[in-house]
């Protein structure tokens, strides 16, 4: 086993941190969707649009695209320093329900393959450490509903975005790149939806971690 953390260490800041440059990532979505919207329209009738219009819809969706992966890249540093930070105080919480040591939080991000499964163990560890039990000290579980939603779109998003960008590399005509505009399309919106339900699975993580270091591992009588 790891050795515990000796000291809860608050990650009220950097959820809120995470959740701003979400926010931001999200909005760099809805871009993307409409960069994505312009270019399926005129890749549909390339002969309908002047050279210097579909100049602009080529240069918006690159700009877009840059706007995304530089919203994600800030998003992710902060994310996994929060997630880090929940995961080590999971150890205070509770010693014996994490398998993986603390630096899996950050490592379990980089392994591919593994990448696509190994954070949604760990968060799910510790939502259960983060847990207070029922007044009576008896099990009380807390439905893991945000993680589970979060963690489904978000690879079904990598997944659409893989298969988009690889129809957009072997495009030889309008259509192929309409078609593949649409798939990428889709993974924008689950991005979206990702970004969105990320927001909610970090709120409700530290208000759980929050009320745990603040009222105590039983939960108040009045909570359900």
């Amino acid at each position: 086993m790891p050795p515990p953390a000796t000291v809860l260490r608050s990650p009220i800041g950097l959820a809120r941190a995470t959740n701003v440059l979400l926010g931001v990532a999200g909005a760099t979505d809805v871009v993307a969707l409409y960069a994505g919207f312009v270019r399926h329209r005129i890749s549909g009738d390339l002969l309908a649009h002047s050279s210097e219009e579909i100049n602009r819809s080529d240069d918006l969706y690159q700009v877009a695209g840059t706007l995304q992966m530089l919203a994600v890249a800030a998003t992710a540093i902060v994310f996994i320093v929060w997630f880090h930070r929940v995961r080590s105080n999971a150890d205070v919480f509770a010693q014996d329900v994490c398998t993986r040591s603390r630096g899996w939080a950050i490592g379990g991000w980089f392994i591919p393959v593994g990448n696509c499964w190994i954070p949604y163990t760990i968060a799910k560890e510790v939502w259960t450490a983060s847990t207070q039990r029922a007044p009576d000290g008896s099990w009380r579980g807390v439905s893991a509903r945000p993680i589970k939603a979060w963690w489904t779109v978000w690879v079904a998003a990598l997944v659409m975005l893989r298969v988009g960008s690889t129809m957009e590399d072997h495009a030889k005509s309008a259509e192929s790149l309409q078609r593949a505009t649409d798939v990428l399309l889709a993974s924008d919106a689950l991005m979206l939806a990702a970004a969105l339900l990320a927001i909610r699975f970090v709120h409700k993580l530290t208000t759980m971690q929050h009320t745990k270091a603040v009222q105590g591992p039983l939960a108040a009588l009045n909570v359900p």
